[in-house]
């Protein structure tokens, strides 16, 4: 399905070692460069051992020097307390830092994803956008933490062994490198099949995550229902999908981990063991070499095959940073190099000029709109289901963008308009409104976190919230539970509405906003709506006719096209389509 706003497509960007290197990498290097030199110590201290090995059998053992064997012991005990130390100080300093750059990390995404236009939220979930913005970037810790440095580290201490291992016996050490290189060729072939299988696993993960999290948020709709047993199935499934997504990047970690037993446990230390005991059987070994270079190439295996690990890991991670480029990527809402104009104080004189809007190719919604709703007036959107009123309203938020023609504010083209500027002069009542967990005081709050104790109250009265928060026993100071969950429709909206009084706005959109109240909070709530849009260019969405006889005017849409307007006596008495709603709801 091709959206016509979508300019965010569905690239799938690859983030190169490169890239990941000047991005990440590049901007910690101080800290990094720390880690390689810890990294180096730890590595050449613990070589120390096998090369003392060979000079405790060769040497001290046979002369019997208790002197030298002292030394020895001292030069040994200092390297491993030089290893235990770079250790800690390597987990220390670059675990703390990359958990840094993760928090980091998740705040820039979490920063992009909410600059994004509301089109990409309608079609993607929020369970999956959490995975992408808490997940994903869990690897940045491979890369910036211990993982690269150990790499570069086990890189080092291979190099290293093996030139030791060279000076003790050339003709060993060629025997062992056949099998190393084998292995070699397997793991590399082996992330080269695992990267986009990490890939794919984060892009379900998201999905089980996202369908989880509708789950738990929909659960007395699955429970009213009896829709349990359904749900535990579309689970199941998700996670076996998970599951076959793993199984096939344990094949290829089990292909690498049977390989290295094979060829590098297997293979190499059998063919050292019987060429060193021909050596050694021969006279040209003595026993303190062989014993040097057994250690000296468990010295090289084991870095190799922690390499292994730790590639896998680096895979991983990139494979993560693969989905989170793919987010960066994305083109903001607004694009600064054309939203230029910053608006100051408004009136709020809206104009609606040939207007046409879709939501995809071809299929249009709104067709060559036109209507002016001046500073300060009400205008009525109605019509049936479907006919383009929320879509409207959506322009008028600039939370779409129109496909064709101009709409303007104070006579500026909202396209060229700073969106942050003109938002702070918008409030919206949602027809079913969202409120955050917390307390009453803290949704009311929301738009203005400072406002003062009697501007709050004065919100609270407007909107008769404190006809119901009276009577809890902690007043504004209620936690109201997950979305509100703990109150009532009514107890909801009046909050909403209380929340949009407290901004203060210049342009009001009112969807639906007292379809969730009774009779009685409805008419509390109508004259505090009243106070509320004197002196404010307001959108009103109704189905209840009888709530908007005051309008300014009225448009009735009908399949994208404005079927009529005028005030509420002027469309009655053509008897058009709106007398037919209209009375047929007084006949209800």
């Amino acid at each position: 399905m091709k959206k016509i706003e979508e300019k965010n497509s569905s690239k799938k960007p690859k983030v190169s070692i490169v890239k990941a290197f000047k991005t990440i990498i590049w901007p910690k290097r101080n800290l990094v460069f720390i880690g390689l030199i810890l990294i180096i110590f730890n590595r050449v201290a613990g070589l120390i051992l096998p090369w003392k090995s060979k000079t405790l059998l060769d040497d001290v053992v046979p002369s019997k020097d208790m002197g030298q064997l002292y030394e020895l012991l001292i030069i040994v005990g200092t390297a491993i307390l030089v290893q235990a130390t770079s250790s800690f100080l390597l987990t220390r300093i670059l675990s703390v830092q990359a958990q840094f750059l993760i928090s980091e990390l998740r705040a820039k995404v979490q920063k992009k994803v909410l600059s994004l236009p509301i089109s990409f939220f309608d079609n993607t979930k929020s369970g999956s956008l959490v995975s992408r913005i808490m997940s994903d970037v869990e690897g940045v810790r491979n890369l910036i933490g211990t993982g690269l440095v150990q790499l570069v580290g086990g890189i080092f201490t291979a190099i290293v062994s093996v030139g030791l291992l060279i000076d003790i016996n050339p003709w060993m050490t060629l025997f062992v490198l056949v099998p190393v290189s084998l292995f070699g060729i397997v793991a590399l072939k082996a992330f080269k099949y695992i990267r986009p299988i990490f890939r794919i696993r984060g892009e379900i993960n998201a999905e089980v995550k996202g369908r989880l999290t509708e789950t738990l948020a929909g659960v007395r709709v699955i429970k009213g229902f009896n829709a349990e047993e359904q749900e535990n199935k579309i689970f199941e499934k998700g996670v076996d999908r998970l599951f076959q997504n793993v199984k096939k990047s344990l094949t290829a970690t089990a292909l690498m981990t049977s390989s290295s037993t094979f060829l590098l446990a297997g293979m190499a230390s059998t063919g050292i063991m019987g060429i060193g005991g021909y050596y050694m059987m021969e006279g040209s070994m003595t026993p303190g070499e062989f014993l040097s270079f057994t250690m000296y190439l468990a010295f090289m295996i084991a870095p190799i095959v922690q390499m292994s690990n730790i590639g896998s890991q680096l895979t991983e991670a990139l494979a993560g940073l693969d989905r989170t480029e793919e987010l960066m990527n994305m083109t903001p809402e607004e694009e600064i190099e054309n939203r230029t104009v910053e608006l100051g104080d408004i009136k709020g004189d809206i104009i609606f000029d040939n207007v046409s809007f879709a939501y995809e190719e071809d299929k249009e919604v709104l067709h060559d709109i036109s209507f002016r709703a001046s500073s300060g007036s009400v205008t009525a959107l109605v019509g049936s289901s479907g006919s383009g009123k929320s879509t409207i309203a959506g322009l008028a938020a600039t939370f779409l963008n129109p496909k064709s023609g101009l709409i303007t504010i104070d006579s500026h083209d909202i396209s060229k308009v700073k969106l942050k500027s003109y938002r702070k002069n918008l409030g919206v009542v949602l027809q079913d409104e969202f409120l955050f967990e917390g307390t009453i005081r803290e949704n009311i709050l929301f738009p203005r976190p400072n406002a003062t104790e009697e501007h709050l109250l004065q919100a609270v009265k407007a909107a008769y919230v404190n006809e119901f928060t009276d009577r809890f026993d902690e007043g504004l100071d209620t936690l109201i539970g997950e979305r509100g969950v703990k109150l009532s429709g009514g107890q909801r909206q009046r909050i909403a509405i209380a929340r949009a009084i407290l901004a203060d706005p210049k342009i009001i959109i009112l969807d639906e906003a007292t379809s969730n109240l009774d009779t009685e909070s409805e008419a509390l709530i109508q004259k505090s709506l009243a106070e509320l849009m004197k002196g404010r260019t307001t959108f009103v969405i109704a189905h209840r006719l009888s709530t908007i006889k005051k309008a300014n005017q009225i448009l009735v849409i009908e399949a994208g096209n404005i079927a009529e307007r005028g005030t509420h006596d002027e469309l009655i008495a053509s008897k058009g389509r709106y007398f037919d709603l209209y009375t047929y709801q007084a006949r209800i």
